[in-house]
């Protein structure tokens, strides 16, 4: 037997009819957060490659071969370490104000961030431009990533201001 009281509380969590705060700005200002996080991973890809680049030398080359794969897994491991820490943000996220939740309510955990940015950067290759324009057409602007996974991206400071 179902509890109403959930049922309907779970219905209205984050609707943006209800709290549209919770939405503004959202599509630009997660936009941004991607900006930082290219940034981010561009500088830890830039010190990983220099490290690489000794080990290559003290390998005789061998160590050159993960130079392929280096920027990805910087990207998934920088992701799925901070969506998926006590913030449920990336440092980018956090600073425009946005922050991540489950279609619950509850925070992502580390395996949801690593779902999500897999799926992220597998439709960015398929789909790259209808990824971004599906938030456009949504009602909490939400991507196909989010869909997918069963996230929304929200305003933070209204979050915290509501005590969630």
């Amino acid at each position: 037997m179902s509890d109403p009281v959930r049922e309907i509380t779970i219905r209205h969590l984050f609707d943006p009819r209800l709290e549209p705060d919770l939405f503004e700005n959202i599509l630009s200002r997660r936009a941004m957060a991607y900006v930082f996080a290219l940034v981010g991973v561009s500088m830890l890809w830039l010190v990983a490659a220099v490290v690489v680049f000794f080990l290559g030398i003290a390998t005789f080359g061998l160590a050159w071969l993960i130079y392929p794969a280096l920027w990805p897994v910087l990207g998934v491991l920088y992701t799925v370490a901070t969506l998926g820490g006590p913030d449920s943000a990336t440092p980018g996220m956090r600073a425009m104000g946005l922050s991540m939740r489950l279609t619950d309510g509850r925070r992502p955990d580390a395996l949801t961030a690593l779902i999500h940015v897999v799926v992220f950067y597998a439709l960015s290759v398929a789909l790259t431009p209808l990824v971004h324009l599906v938030g456009l057409f949504t009602e909490r602007r939400q991507l196909l990533q989010d869909f997918a996974v069963g996230v929304r991206v929200m305003d933070a400071r209204v979050l915290a201001f509501t005590g969630r």
